[in-house]
């Protein structure tokens, strides 16, 4: 194998094939390590429903992230990958590709239809399982799970048979959310309130035996045909006389009471409303109130049925048609005033929901809620309560377990955990996890919702039931979910319920919660706007590790992140900078030993050899270790990515490499063995770095290196190590930046260009300091004559600029305008003016001197230390030229 990289960094020859060899070297399963702390995650189940996106792409590399570095820090990781079934998204999938060749669901029946949708199912977890390795995800795939392996449903039926048994799930007739599209049963939270445009029909009815009317204002004409009674307000005068009397329907002429209800608002339209129990839930607990008859006008395809009279057969929409003509017809549609309102829309089909009464299981939640709620509110440190990122995220949990309301789990729908339960001829019923024994049995037609089998989730696929699972015992709870903000109420809570109820322990330990990938004008990605980004290709134009480094950048945790072509070709340009530098150290250090690194580095922790530059990046390195480590671990890796790029491309590429020069194209052979020896370390140290993030390119690299074996996946996370620990190197060193960053600035302002020599002068205390790196000034800044001292004559005409620990002096004479320098020097003076009141404004506040780290509170004011120095010292020198 060559250590040579090619030329320029090509992502599709880096990453062809590096999945398959991770894969057979089975690095990513657990390592076995029993004194090893357990580290797990479980994926949150993609639906079979078709290729991935970019969230999540987003979702996976967040925690691809988390569990790469806790591998690399030596935890025993598991990161379990699985796939959900999908009830209602993927039933319809099939039956809408079944109908491109004119076939039913109904022509093929249950089994055979259930065939078709396995088929379907084999195929697109294929394609994410082939998106998956193209992101690089490291999931043990011997533990791979599908919420509709047997081993999930026995947990499945044994929740549900144990939650019957406690009274906490039952069978009812309840007003429920219909989508007469999918012709299922929805849950509140599977409904999506959108703002349409619709109408007030004001209509009225007859008086029964009189030529008196009421009228009553609906924005669903249609529903009258299932209308059994009319309320008003008892104390409303304008109707005192017409209560208990009744009123005619119209068309239907079916006969109804006028009763009387505090539901009716004197205020509020005309103060008579309609009661249709069976398609209202307000009005069902009227219904309720007063023992109303409850008449279901819809069949489950959204038509009108039987109790609709002439309407029967129509579509609810085309049966308003018809209605709104013919009470114009009969001069009983008074008015129809526009109105913008928002109506309830499937989340999976979009179509309108009818509030319809059904029969159909629930859980009862009241229990459940208050026992999560409960639990969550501990704060005495012993329990395993779920920290939230953000902390916000908990709270928005709580207020809706605090809200909840019986969840309506059953769906009618073929693909799903079929019901566990069976009844007979006799109207007996039976529950339980297995069929009954003897004959005459039927077992309920209806399947789970979807998020019953998915709240399982985490104990489901390490074994549960059986609690001595390895895995179970070993893993669960798992330490850290990854999932966005959407899907709290769907999923995050009811994991957390149902691990409680049936674990005794809350499901994980860390929720992460992101937010949604949008366009570069922030508008959410959907197939409406045609504005949604294939994640593939984006790998095929920048490769995965671009695409990796942006997603894990975009933003804070919780935040949405705006996808952008402008920053992927950054990601791609700073992979090409560190694929340079590698080369660039490969080919001069391409036969450095591992025990000559780590006899050199022994040396500069020493001072026994090696230069202050040396002994910086090291420090330099230490620190960003500590830091990325530190906002890691608080999953801020937009900040960790902040602090990587700055070290690798400003510290490390922009001034240590530079820097590394001067003894390259020196003669001290020793002194080039020790800066080689640095320079890999630095770089198997960065590339250790950034793997979690960015695995591809830095395996590729990391193999490359003269003094390392086996794969970066296994290999050890960077620590901080104290021998390398130099703050008098650090700052030294950062003295040394600023005055040639300085030089330049001032250079060019004059129109000077480097190849250029000029005198230099340097007043410092530091003198002993820079004539110690004085070869390193006269490199970068090329001085015709070099004047280093702790006091010296201030020459008149001069440009100056003042750094931390010295004032710099280039006498121009002829080049600069005195009033032109003084304007510039007041310009900066105004600078450290504005730096000076920032700190001083904070060092100012209470609360922060009080409750913020001592260390924070030291940094700032060393801030205001030097800050002050230089505002001085600027200021000053602006006196001198004034009176010069």
């Amino acid at each position: 194998m060559t250590n040579e990289l090619t030329p320029k960094f090509n992502p599709t020859e880096v990453e062809a094939g590096r999945y398959e060899k991770w894969l057979e070297a089975d690095v990513f399963k657990p390592s076995g390590n029993p004194d090893a702390e357990p580290y797990s995650i479980v994926i949150p189940p993609p639906n079979v429903t078709g290729k991935l996106h970019l969230g999540h792409a987003w979702d996976t590399t967040l925690q691809d992230i988390i569990i790469r570095q806790k591998r690399m820090q030596g935890f025993d990781t598991l990161w379990l990958p699985g796939m959900d079934h999908a009830g209602i998204a993927t039933q319809a999938k099939v039956a809408a590709r079944l109908a491109e060749d004119g076939i039913l669901p109904q022509d093929l029946g249950r089994e055979k239809f259930l065939d078709k949708v396995w088929e379907w199912k084999d195929e697109y977890a294929t394609t994410i399982k082939e998106q998956w390795g193209k992101m690089g995800i490291s999931v043990d795939y011997s533990r791979e799970r599908f919420t509709l392996d047997e081993g999930l449903s026995q947990a499945v039926r044994k929740v549900f048979v144990q939650l019957y048994n406690k009274g906490w799930i039952y069978r009812g007739e309840k007003l429920i959310n219909w989508d007469p599209k999918a012709m299922t049963a929805l849950s509140d939270i599977e409904v999506i309130h959108k703002e349409i445009d619709g109408a007030f029909y004001h209509i009225t009815y007859q008086i029964e035996g009189s030529d008196e009317f009421v009228e009553i204002a609906t924005t669903r004409p249609e529903t009258f045909l299932g209308d059994t009674a009319v309320i008003v307000n008892e104390k409303d005068e304008r109707y005192k006389h017409l209560v208990g009397k009744n009123v005619i329907l119209p068309i239907i002429n079916r006969v109804i009471p006028i009763l009387t209800d505090d539901h009716a608002d004197m205020e509020k339209g005309t103060g008579v409303v309609k009661i249709t129990p069976a398609h209202d839930p307000n009005d069902f607990e009227v219904a309720m109130r007063h023992d109303l008859p409850m008449i279901n006008m819809m069949n489950n395809d959204g038509t009108i049925n039987e109790n609709g009279g002439k309407y029967e057969g129509l579509d609810r929409f085309e049966a308003r048609k018809q209605i709104v003509a013919d009470l114009k017809e009969l001069g009983q549609l008074v008015d129809i005033k526009p109105v913008r309102h928002e109506v309830g829309h499937s989340e999976r089909t979009g179509v309108v929901v009818e509030p319809r009464l059904s029969t159909q299981w629930f859980v009862k939640m009241d229990e459940l809620a208050k026992n999560a709620i409960a639990h969550q509110r501990k704060k005495d440190g012993t329990d395993d309560v779920v920290a939230f990122y953000p902390p916000r995220f908990g709270d928005a949990y709580l207020q809706w377990m605090e809200n909840v309301h019986d969840w309506v789990i059953s769906r009618q729908l073929w693909w799903g955990h079929q019901i566990p339960a069976w009844y007979n001829e006799a109207g007996e019923m039976y529950v339980g996890e297995e069929a009954p024994e003897g004959e005459g049995w039927t077992q309920d037609a209806d399947v789970l919702d979807t998020w019953f089998s998915s709240a399982l989730w985490p104990f489901s696929t390490m074994g549960w039931p059986d609690e001595n699972a390895e895995d179970f015992k070993r893993y669960y709870p798992t330490s850290t979910l990854v999932t966005g903000y959407d899907i709290i109420p769907f999923w995050v809570s009811r994991m957390i319920f149902q691990g409680l109820e049936f674990t005794g322990k809350s499901p994980f330990k860390r929720a992460l919660i992101h937010g949604l990938i949008r366009d570069e004008e922030g508008r959410k990605m959907s197939k409406s706007l045609g504005n949604g980004i294939d994640p593939m290709d984006v790998i095929e134009k920048y490769g995965t590790d671009a695409l990796r480094w942006f997603l894990s950048n975009g933003s804070a945790p919780g935040q949405d992140v705006r996808f952008s072509y402008d920053k992927m070709d950054a990601a791609w340009n700073f992979i090409n900078k560190i694929w340079n530098v590698s080369r660039y150290i490969l080919m001069n250090a391409e036969d450095v030993s591992a025990d000559a690194v780590s006899s050199a580095l022994t040396k500069v922790a020493n001072k026994t050899a090696g230069n202050v530059t040396d002994r910086w990046i090291l420090t330099r390195l230490n620190d960003t270790a500590r830091r990325v480590t530190e906002q890691m671990d608080k999953f801020e890796f937009g900040v960790a990515g902040h602090i990587l790029y700055n070290f690798i491309w400003d510290e490390f590429a922009n001034w240590y490499l530079e820097l590394t020069k001067e003894v390259m194209f020196g003669e001290d052979e020793a002194e080039k063995d020790i800066t080689r020896a640095v320079l890999l370390h630095v770089l198997d140290q960065v590339l250790r770095l950034l793997h979690p993030i960015m695995p591809f390119f830095t395996e590729e690299i990391f193999e490359k290196l003269p003094n390392t074996s086996g794969s970066i996946v296994v290999a050890e996370y960077p620590k901080v190590r104290p021998e390398f620990n130099d703050d008098k190197a650090s700052e030294g060193v950062a003295m040394l930046i600023e005055l040639i960053t300085a030089v330049r600035n001032i250079r060019a302002e004059v129109n000077t260009p480097l190849s250029k020599a000029v005198p230099m002068l340097i007043k410092s205390e530091h003198a002993d300091f820079f004539n110690a790196v004085s070869p390193y000034i006269s490199r970068f800044t090329n001085p015709s004559e070099l004047t280093i001292a702790k006091d010296l004559a201030v020459p008149e005409q001069a440009m100056s600029a003042v750094i931390t620990g010295a004032e710099l002096y280039l006498p121009l004479a002829g080049l600069i305008n005195i009033e032109e320098e003084i304007a510039r020097l007041e310009k900066e003076l105004a600078k450290w003016q504005k730096e000076l009141d920032l700190v001083n404004k904070k060092l100012g506040n209470e609360r922060f001197v009080a409750n913020a780290k001592a260390e924070v509170v030291q940094k700032e004011k060393d801030k205001l230390a030097d800050y002050q120095e230089k505002f001085d010292t600027v200021k000053a020198r602006i006196a001198e030229l004034k009176e010069n």
